[in-house]
């Protein structure tokens, strides 16, 4: 029988490119909503991930899919899969 490896679930998010950090990296800023634990009241909560774009497509702007990966640096274990929307 052969055994088939499988792989778990990596998580998948959608943000917007607040800066190109150097080669091959850039900056996505991450925006969902939360509900504060106490009042109740819905927050949005932003955060900023360091991201692998290894072609160097990625300008600021742009609206980006970014994939979650084994880390590539210190700060960067995400990975841009695809460019939903350009810049304009």
């Amino acid at each position: 029988m052969a055994e088939t490896e499988t792989r778990n679930a990596r998580k998948v998010r959608t943000g917007t490119v607040v800066s190109i950090s150097g080669d091959k990296s850039v900056t996505v800023k991450i925006d969902y909503r939360k509900h504060h634990p106490k009042y109740g009241k819905m927050m949005t909560v932003s955060k900023k991930l360091h991201c692998h774009d290894e072609k160097n497509e990625c300008s600021v702007g742009d609206v980006v899919t970014v994939m979650e990966t084994r880390p590539i640096s210190k700060t960067k274990c995400w990975r841009v899969t695809e460019i939903v929307e350009r810049a304009k």
